[in-house]
């Protein structure tokens, strides 16, 4: 039995013209093979062909059924033959007197399993009675045998057509046909594409790091781009190299420090030895810090400067003999691939244009990508002893506000005052307070070595003596006792030490800022994180550069295709169509919109032969074929939906609507589906460590292919039907918010009463005395896209209408409606064979077959 999914295509052949050049395999299967061709398809296992002929072709033609009834193939071969067309004799003249003779006559290859026949003898596309069509009337059969061409609705008329008398029977149609105009298609489709393709301009060129989080990135890459040997883990073998370096540098910073704490006290002030000994730890230090500076350089020429590590080992052997340990980076690399795969998934599932998709992986790529010694070294200038010489000099700017603001002022002032209340002989007691800030003046500038200090402290010394003169004239003014000026000057020393305490230790804290202890302290930290960043840049070095490299590879890929969907979208010439006697220039490859698609894997096909009269609506003609003659053009039927405008047959409603408001998006997720699906082998080449130039390219050709199966399926299926590659879990707009229709004209016509006479008899008033008058022998086909199965049922359900069984949910969005399949009356068919002569092997005329004493 086939299944839907083993259909790849119908193939169309049309007997009424060139089958003499069909008589023999080879030209046949070249036919077959030009069709497939043209869509990009194989072989088929299960062949399916769609065979237009007269009935007296069935009999002209026996040689080229038994080469397609025979044709080579896995499975099995399925053929519908669509006959168009009275048989021979079926009048007698202009008395339309009907001869005895109108049975049909039919090959006996043609009674094999798999085979039906679908008699339609008047197209029936007259819309009034004084139209007067041809039975074969090119516009109607280009839209029937599309509809039959839908392979659910193919393999559906072939089991309903083989429940019937020798598999044997006329059509009944009635058809809605829901769509778009050709401008708004085009219009959606060139919308989508730049939707689809994004931007050169969405994004800046370099994208900063902190524009996306590393939360962002799936688990494999995010260790990659934070890097897992951060500052959090040690860089620092202990006792080793590196590590001894810098402790020695950091004991002596700490020996400073807390001789500084010595040198800023009172002790400090009166001692010299404290300087002595804070100068002499600066200098241990600097020493030290000239060692582990010359250390951080060496490693960070450990890639012999050729911008990369030769190799994760030779990088780890060389920082490992400088007493630094680079951390193991064992199965870091082998979800690289996967990685990157989640990666996109994410972004085109959040619908971001290829282009911004692109600059992601741009700067992912930046991210990632170890960053070499080589361009590290000039952060070593910043921590040079010339640049801590020159942050050294930098004493911070002005004094502290507590030694030259008004509180300290205003203390000093104090304690002079309180410090002169004397009169008579104890009046020299007054010089007291003055004293102590005129002697920690001279010690400071002593210890140390500054000859500013004293200068800076002036302010102090003379509100010092302006207090102690304002106190003796308040003495000499109101005369107070001893106890009270005893008592002053005890307070006024008190607060006289107490100033002069502080002022020495913001003097001491300011100039030890200038000997460059905290420029020392940030050299060293700066130092030592220049040798994390080592250490961490050294870490899965080659995974990194892997990953960077398949990142830029995906994102040269993404903007070549970003490319490809803005080539598509360009406007193409209208295409004026062969008709009327008119010449046409033949449709260019990418012209679509404006021509008829050759063959598609989920609908059907054409021939590309001049003599496919037709199937020339549905496929491109090949340049020959437009040196047809005036008549032959004028012949060729109307495409069923390019122009609208073409005689429409009666049993077909055409409702045109004018785009949703999720038109352009739905293309656009298409689009996107269409480009996941073509990404999926490079992942695999990612992973096997393959994702080269060649890995691309054919990522690029499947992504052009695909978009160019996205477009044909737009054109032959219109856009409520998902395209075959559209994810499963994307929940389709609805038709009013893609075609702007109302699905309820497709519940009522799919569900009409079956007795009604909706549809319209496909056969000539003498073909109909042939049909069988049992109305319980005729079966029903109800169809309709899958695409709005919901709406329908719920338009059935809102109405309280009947809802049928045996509906047949189409994969194309086209089409919906009715066909009923009448059998024959008893003794119409006559089926013959062939008799040859064995020497000529041509047929010298039939044999009929009797069976039963019927005569067949």
């Amino acid at each position: 039995m086939i299944t839907r999914e083993d259909v790849a295509t119908v193939i169309h052949l049309d007997l009424r013209t060139g089958a003499a050049e069909l008589d023999t395999a080879p030209p046949l299967r070249a036919k077959v093979a030009r069709q497939l061709g043209l869509a990009g398809l194989p072989e088929p296992d299960h062949p399916l062909f769609l065979v237009v002929d007269t009935p007296t072709g069935l009999t002209d033609h026996q040689r080229q059924y038994e080469l397609l009834t025979t044709y080579r193939a896995v499975g099995e071969v399925r053929m519908l033959v669509l006959l168009v067309g009275s048989t021979p004799g079926s009048y007698a003249g202009e008395d339309e007197a009907f001869q005895p003779d109108r049975r049909l006559v039919r090959p006996s290859i043609l009674r094999a399993s798999g085979i039906a026949l679908l008699w339609a003898g008047d197209l029936r596309s007259a819309r009034t009675a004084l139209e007067q069509p041809g039975p074969d009337d090119p516009d109607a059969l280009a839209v029937l045998v599309d509809l039959l061409s839908v392979p659910d609705v193919f393999l559906r008329v072939m089991d309903d057509l083989g429940s019937l008398p020798d598999a044997i029977g006329a059509p009944g149609v009635r058809l809605l046909e829901q769509d778009l105009p050709p401008e708004v298609r085009d219009r959606a489709w060139r919308d989508a594409l730049s939707r689809f393709a994004g931007e050169d301009t969405e994004f800046a060129p370099d994208l900063p790091m902190t524009a996306w989080s590393g939360a962002d990135l799936p688990e494999p890459l995010r260790g990659l781009a934070t890097g897992r040997s951060g500052r959090d883990q040690r860089h620092r073998e202990p006792g080793g190299m590196a590590d001894s370096a810098y402790g020695s540098c950091a004991r002596a910073l700490d020996h400073a420090r807390n001789t500084l704490a010595g040198l800023r006290s009172l002790t400090g002030l009166l001692r010299a030895s404290h300087r002595e000994a804070f100068e002499a730890d600066l200098d241990q230090a600097r020493e030290a810090l000239g060692d582990y500076r010359e250390l951080v350089t060496t490693a960070l020429h450990s890639d012999g400067g050729s911008g990369t590590a030769p190799s994760a080992a030779e990088a780890a052997a060389r920082l490992a003999a400088l007493g630094l340990r680079v951390p193991s980076a064992e199965g870091v690399g082998e979800r690289i691939g996967e990685g990157l795969r989640e990666f996109a998934q994410k972004l085109l599932g959040q619908r971001l244009a290829l282009r911004a998709v692109a600059q992601r992986f741009t700067g992912l790529a930046g991210q990632v990508e170890p960053v070499p010694g080589s361009v590290l070294l000039p952060k070593l200038a910043d921590h040079s002893p010339e640049a801590v010489a020159r942050r050294s000099g930098a004493r911070g700017g002005p004094l502290p506000d507590f030694v030259t603001g008004a509180p300290v002022t205003a203390a000093t002032a104090a304690a002079g005052l309180l410090g002169g209340l004397w009169q008579g002989p104890l009046a020299a007691l007054a010089v007291i307070v003055p004293l102590v800030f005129f002697g920690v003046a001279g010690l400071s500038a002593t210890r140390l070595r500054d000859g500013l200090a004293g200068h800076r402290s002036i302010g102090t010394r003379v509100a010092a003596t302006a207090g102690a003169a304002a106190g003796l004239v308040i003495a000499y003014t109101t005369d107070p006792p001893l106890w009270l000026s005893t008592a002053g000057l005890l307070v006024g020393l008190g607060v006289a030490v107490e100033t002069a305490r502080r002022l020495w230790d913001a003097a001491a804290g300011y100039w030890a800022a200038g000997q460059g202890a905290t420029a020392l302290r940030g050299a060293l930290d700066g130092l030592d994180g220049l040798l994390a960043d080592v250490v961490r840049e050294h870490w899965a070095a080659e995974e990194r550069l892997y990953c960077a490299d398949a990142a830029r590879s995906v994102a040269g890929m993404l903007r070549a295709t970003a490319a490809a969907a803005d080539a598509e979208a360009v406007p193409e010439p209208e295409r004026t169509p062969a008709r009327g006697g008119s010449r046409a220039e033949p449709p260019t490859a990418d012209d679509w919109l404006d021509s008829s698609s050759p063959l598609e894997a989920d609908t059907f096909a054409a021939p590309e032969d001049e003599d496919a009269d037709w199937a020339s609506a549905y496929a491109w003609q090949e340049e020959a074929s437009w040196d047809e003659s005036e008549k032959d053009a004028a012949a060729l039927p109307a495409d069923p939906w390019e122009d609208r405008t073409a005689g429409t047959p009666r049993w077909l409603d055409r409702e045109s609507g004018e785009g949703g408001s999720e038109l352009v998006a739905t293309l656009a997720a298409d689009l996107t589906d269409a480009a996941l699906v073509a990404m999926n082998p490079y992942w695999g080449a990612v992973e096997r460590g393959q994702a080269g130039t060649l890995a691309v390219r054919r990522t690029e050709e499947r992504v052009r292919d695909l978009l160019s199966a996205a477009r044909r399926h737009l054109q032959r299926n219109g856009v409520l039907a998902p395209p075959p590659f559209a994810a499963g879990h994307r929940t389709r707009s609805t038709s009013a918010n893609l075609l702007g229709t109302d699905p309820h004209g497709v519940a009522e016509l799919v569900g009409a009463e079956a007795d009604r006479q909706a549809v319209v008899q496909l056969s000539s008033p003498e073909q109909g005395m042939l049909l069988s008058r049992d109305p319980e022998a005729t079966v029903w086909l109800r169809f309709a896209p899958q695409a709005v199965r919901g709406e329908v049922e719920m338009a059935w359900r809102t109405s309280g209408a009947l809802q049928p069984q045996d509906v047949l949910w189409t994969s194309s969005g086209r089409y919906a409606g009715l066909i009923r399949l009448t059998p024959l009356r008893m003794g119409v068919v006559e089926n013959v064979r062939p008799h040859h002569s064995p020497q000529e092997q041509t047929t010298d005329w039939l044999e009929y077959e009797e069976r039963d004493g019927d005569r067949w």
